[in-house]
């Protein structure tokens, strides 16, 4: 099975991550299939840059991503929901209020 998590980076006590791809019994810090983004969060603001269009077709072959990862996912607009279709080129639907 294949998970998005992140791969720790940085020095001691100021850490900065990767979000990768990897297969689920590979080390936290080892081996991974795809980068696919980063996150800086010591930084101020607080650094986060990911590749939708990648996340968006990793999650549709079924990559389950970890709960802060999918949290991530979510601040950018990418649907963390396994099993979506992807469809390149195709822009994330905005919710509408009815206020």
């Amino acid at each position: 099975m294949v998970r998005i998590r992140l791969l720790r980076r940085g020095k001691n006590k100021k850490p900065s991550y990767r979000i990768v791809v990897a297969d689920v019994r590979s080390p936290r810090d080892g081996k991974f299939i795809e980068i696919i983004g980063h996150y800086n969060p010591v930084q101020q603001p607080k650094v986060l840059n990911i590749k939708a269009d990648r996340a968006r077709y990793w999650l549709s072959v079924g990559a389950q991503p970890s709960d802060t990862v999918a949290y991530l996912l979510n601040k950018v607009g990418v649907d963390a929901k396994p099993g979506t279709p992807y469809t390149p080129g195709a822009e994330p639907v905005q919710p509408t209020t009815d206020a």
